[in-house]
Parts: C-alpha cells; sequence; structure tokens
C-alpha cells in the first residue's frame, strides 16, 4: 500500500512547489516591473546575508535574469560583521556550487555594536546604520548601481505600524529609492511576496540558513511585538495583512491630516475631493 501512496505525495509535494515557485516569481517579476527596478544594463548587488529572504531573493533574480528581455549583471555580497561562531565558508562554499558571481566584505562591526550598546539594549539601529555605510561602499567599489535587500511584504507592513505606534508617522519601507549620497538605487523585489511563502520555499530549497546571533536573539524588539500582533490578527481574520498592505498601494491625502499633502486651507465651496465625504467605505 505504501509503494502506491508514497509516488502520489510526492507528485503533490512537486505540485505544490512548483506552484509556490511560479507565485513567488510572478510577484518579483511585477514588482520589478510596477517599479521599473531592474534596467538594462544595470549591476545589482544582492545583498546576502545567509537567511530565508536574502536567499530566495537571489535564487528568484537568477531564475528570472534567464528569460528577461533585458541584460542585467548580478553580483551576490555577504558582510561577515565577525559575529562568535559565524560560519564564515557557508556562503562562499554555496555561491561558488551555484556559479555567482561574489564579494565578502570582512568589517568588525560586531565588536563596535558591543562596545556602544549597554547589555539589554536594542542593538538594531546603530548594526543597520554601520551595515548601510558599508553596503553603500562595497556597492560603489564593484561597480553596481543597484542594491538588492531582501525585505519583503511583511516587513514593509510591520514597519507601517512600528512608525505609527512608535515614532507618530505614516511611514513604511519603499520598494525603491535613492541613497542620502544620491550613488546608488535601493530596490526590494519582494515587495509583493509573503514571508511564510519565502519560508516554505527556502525550505524547500534547503537553504544553509545562518542565523543572526547578534540581533535575531532579542526577544524584546518592538518588531517582535508588532510581528505577532499581525499574526494574530492574521489567525483570527485571515488576509488582513494582505488588506493592510494594499491600503498602502491605496492612499488618499484628502481624507488623512497632512496638510503639505493635500490642501484643506484652500478649499472652497463646491471644490471635488477625491472620494467625497465617505469616510467608511462598504466592504
Amino acid at each position: 500500500m505504501n509503494d502506491t501512496i508514497q509516488p502520489i505525495h510526492f507528485e503533490s509535494q512537486s505540485t505544490n512547489f512548483n506552484r509556490l515557485k511560479g507565485r513567488l516569481e510572478s510577484q518579483v517579476g511585477k514588482a520589478i516591473g510596477d517599479f521599473n527596478m531592474i534596467e538594462e544594463g544595470d549591476t545589482v548587488m544582492v545583498c546576502l546575508s545567509g537567511g530565508k529572504d536574502s536567499y530566495t531573493l537571489l535564487d528568484i533574480l537568477l531564475t528570472l535574469r534567464k528569460r528577461a528581455p533585458i541584460d542585467f549583471k548580478i553580483v551576490a555580497m555577504n558582510l561577515d560583521q565577525k559575529q562568535p561562531g559565524f560560519p564564515a565558508d557557508v556562503l562562499p562554499n554555496y555561491l561558488k556550487k551555484i556559479g555567482v558571481d561574489f564579494h565578502i566584505e570582512t568589517q568588525d562591526t560586531y565588536s563596535i555594536v558591543k562596545e556602544k550598546i549597554p547589555e539589554g539594549k536594542t542593538t538594531c539601529s546603530l548594526c543597520s546604520r554601520l551595515r548601510r555605510g558599508i553596503i553603500y561602499k562595497v556597492a560603489g567599489e564593484l561597480g553596481a548601481n543597484k542594491i538588492a535587500l531582501g525585505h519583503h511584504r511583511d516587513d514593509m507592513v510591520e514597519t507601517l505600524f512600528l512608525n505609527m505606534f512608535f515614532a507618530g508617522k505614516l511611514k513604511a519601507m519603499p520598494p525603491k529609492l535613492v541613497t542620502d549620497k544620491g550613488d546608488h538605487i535601493v530596490i526590494r523585489p519582494l515587495a509583493y511576496c509573503a514571508e511564510k511563502d519565502i519560508a516554505r520555499y527556502a525550505r524547500a530549497m534547503e537553504f544553509p540558513i545562518i542565523p543572526c546571533n547578534l540581533c535575531g536573539s532579542q526577544e524584546n524588539l518592538q518588531r517582535q511585538n508588532i510581528k505577532q500582533m499581525l499574526i494574530d490578527w492574521e489567525r483570527q481574520y485571515p488576509g488582513r495583512s494582505q488588506t493592510i498592505f494594499s491600503a498602502m498601494q491605496n492612499v488618499k491625502p484628502s481624507h488623512l491630516l497632512d496638510g503639505g499633502l493635500f490642501d484643506f486651507k484652500n478649499i472652497q465651496l463646491g471644490a471635488k475631493v477625491d472620494e467625497g465625504d465617505v469616510a467608511f467605505d462598504e466592504h
């Protein structure tokens, strides 16, 4: 009996994986097209941390490049921050195996963060600033005009709530931005991809995941609290995260309170306002 069941099970697994892979490729391709992320002649530096998101990003971009109507280069970059126990051989071995150009940048940001941040405090802010500066420098050295990061849909939604709850801003992660110095364009091709799909894909692909022991183990991070809030919402109201993400693409300045985006002061009788006097839309 087992001999007849197993082939069906394996076939089902293969079908589900192909459907998942196709969905991720379609979502990444749509994001690239919607925001004109990659153009003819670009050199795209993919920041590879060793986590599920960046592995998936690199893998999908390599697949899409094979059938893209334009020519562009991909180079993978990893920042070895000298964290204790970091397996420095894992990423080079993986990248050599799949035949991708890569650069490993070694900078001891771990010691700097540990020296500057008191024990028990979150390290993300300083670590992020140090990492960002190094990434931009390396992109210049490698001749990359685009920098691809592995942030996905859920990262963007979480950032929206972090800024709302703790910074008083209606702000999230943009899919595409120009660096402060204007030297590079940062892109997030996984913008339309759900984290649960990325996690499933990474497990199926058996990527050699490297955990982040510097910040990932900090259980008191506000981002973790926001993530859990959204997980609970999603469990109670399936599809809520996607609805919130859709709202980020459907902004009505005339129904907010930012006078810099909408000229409330000079509204006159007879003026037409986007969506009129309706505050709550029907479901």
